[in-house]
């Protein structure tokens, strides 16, 4: 089967340093990274840069379930572009377009093959939504 890529996306009211910061940092990863409020992202670990390692702990609220959502980097280039292979070997790569006092953020990553396509933009995306929230929350 050929490997399918999704894109999601969204603009920013906020500079690019600022959001480049809250998307890197484990001490914001922690506040946005989840699909719904009944998830959270009790630990996140992160080094950014060519060849090093990020984790993320994603856990029901519940502790009904959980699972570490993590990866290496294959290119860093701050405050533009972010590449990663998952643990399970699928690519994700995210821009950062400056825009002045706006970001545009960009992710496309190859879909798994467990849940559908829609499932998949609709989880990405709301993460993605909730990561808007948080950045826009805490600009200065």
């Amino acid at each position: 089967m050929e490997k399918q890529s999704i894109t999601v996306s969204v603009q920013i009211k906020a500079p690019v340093h600022h959001v480049w910061e809250c998307w890197t940092q484990p001490r914001h990863i922690v506040k946005w990274n989840n699909a719904s409020d009944d998830w959270h992202t009790p630990m996140a670990t992160n080094d950014l840069k060519k060849g090093g390692k990020f984790s993320y702990r994603m856990e029901s609220k519940d502790g009904s379930v959980g699972f570490d959502f993590e990866g290496i980097y294959t290119e860093v280039e701050p405050l533009k572009k972010i590449a990663y292979a998952m643990a399970d070997g699928r690519i994700a790569v995210i821009q950062f377009t400056d825009k002045g006092k706006e970001t545009f953020v960009e992710e496309t990553f190859d879909a798994e093959t467990e849940n559908s396509i829609e499932l998949q933009r609709q989880g990405w995306q709301a993460i993605l939504n909730n990561f808007k929230k948080l950045a826009e929350s805490i600009a200065n």
